[in-house]
């Protein structure tokens, strides 16, 4: 009860302070109908309180986003449900879900009345032109009484985590090559020619086929294991993310910074949809996608894209850091999304490539993000040096200015080359 009146809303205390005045009114001047009507009023909000804080439903919540993940700039949904598991039927709900600001206002509803296990669904939408991953939840439910004197809060637990993940554009096939090399599990032997007692395992690691776990080996170890495969040839590719401050212009979703991480995101998609094992690295020589929470499972686009939805730019001044994973791609496809370059940063990229296989460069005409006043008061940026660089190092190059989509100059890409795809080797 004490709890209740801490409830009162600002009409049960106004209720509750007229009848207090009224009444002490009532016994100085001796005025019974007066007091009649101080009890009427001090009586109703303090009922009110009563029957709120009596109130003992047995509600449960859940929540589905459709889908959890949207590209930025669209909208998704969400949908609540409510059940009143109770044998009691509720009174006036009130509903708010807590969302984030950049997301939009946070939704409210009102449930005049559900009855004894029954359902009710309500659904708002979400919007946000910034990339990442929001909180949604948890949802609040106001208790009140019909006259609206007294409300009481009761919150869920349960929270979601909703996507907003960058723009990707879908890109033609093209004569690019990838180069093939020996992989796999195992090159030594086939579990076709072993027997089932005799199959070689390892523990699961996150992505792996469901199909392939081998449960005799798992209740032996006490932990998921799965089969080891033979995969003698597969097609990989490394896609460099530079995520330098320095090396971007611009603010905001429409920054060359945003830009280039769109257009990581999709050639990645696209290369792994044409069957390559691909390898999304940032100019730290971090690789994206193994710092996505464990929470978060799914498809190797759907990983890609999670961890690009939260990456963000870095304070390095060089390239030199992400050496080691270029080198080792070895005779795999290369392909470097970058911004401002110098030519002797173009030269060290040039050197941390090594092998046979493909390279390619989107360079971001970073000086097209500049507004025309800082465009006029600054230097302008040389991008036609670093990219005689590259092209010079057997690098394809084409330049991506502001406003210009990436399936349009992505055909140029593979000019002059002979297979782009992940089939079988000649």
């Amino acid at each position: 009860m004490r709890q209740a009146m801490r409830g009162l809303t600002t009409r049960g205390r106004s209720f509750l302070g007229a009848g207090i005045a009224a009444a002490l009114c009532a016994l100085a001047f001796g005025q019974r109908d007066i007091l009649r009507v101080a009890v009427l009023v001090l009586a109703l909000p303090l009922v009110s309180a009563l029957v709120v804080s009596r109130t003992r439903y047995r509600l449960a919540s859940s929540r589905r986003m459709e889908p959890a993940r949207t590209p930025a700039g669209q909208e998704a949904r969400v949908v609540l449900r409510l059940e009143n598991v109770s044998r009691l039927p509720t009174g006036l709900l009130l509903l708010e879900d807590r969302i984030p600001y950049v997301l939009g206002a946070r939704p409210r509803f009102v449930l005049d009345r559900v009855e004894p296990q029954g359902v009710r669904e309500v659904a708002y939408a979400v919007r946000s032109d910034l990339r990442g991953r929001y909180p949604i939840g948890p949802l609040t439910i106001r208790l009140t009484d019909p006259f609206g004197m007294c409300e009481l809060v009761r919150s869920f637990t349960s929270a979601d985590t909703f996507v907003v993940t960058p723009v990707t554009e879908r890109l033609s096939t093209l004569a690019l090559g990838g180069e093939w090399t020996g992989s796999g599990d195992s090159r030594s032997r086939s579990i076709a020619a072993a027997g089932d007692d005799d199959v070689i395992t390892r523990e699961y690691r996150r992505g792996d086929d469901l199909r392939r776990v081998h449960w005799r080996s798992t209740a032996r170890y006490g932990e998921l294991m799965v089969r080891r495969e033979e995969q003698p040839w597969e097609s990989k590719a490394v896609v460099l993310l530079d995520a330098r401050t320095l090396a971007h212009r611009g603010d905001g979703p429409g920054s060359s910074f945003e830009v280039a991480v769109s257009v990581a995101a999709s050639i990645g998609v696209h290369l792994g949809h044409a069957g390559f094992t691909v390898e999304l690295v940032t100019d730290s020589g971090t690789r994206i996608g193994q710092a996505v929470g464990d929470d978060l499972t799914g498809t190797h686009e759907e990983l890609l894209l999670d961890a690009l939805a939260v990456v963000e730019a870095s304070p390095n001044r060089t390239l030199r850091t992400a050496g080691p994973m270029l080198r080792a791609a070895g005779d795999g496809l290369t392909v470097a999304v970058v911004g401002a370059l110098s030519i002797d940063e173009a030269s060290d990229l040039v050197r941390m490539r090594h092998g046979t296989g493909s390279a390619a460069a989107i360079v971001l005409d970073v000086d097209s993000w500049r507004s025309p006043i800082a465009r006029e008061r600054a230097a302008p940026i040389d991008t036609a040096g670093p990219i005689a660089v590259l092209r010079a190092a057997g690098w394809r190059v084409v330049p991506l200015s502001a406003g210009e989509p990436l399936s349009s100059v992505w055909p140029l890409i593979g000019h002059g080359s002979h297979a782009f795809s992940a089939g079988s080797p000649s």
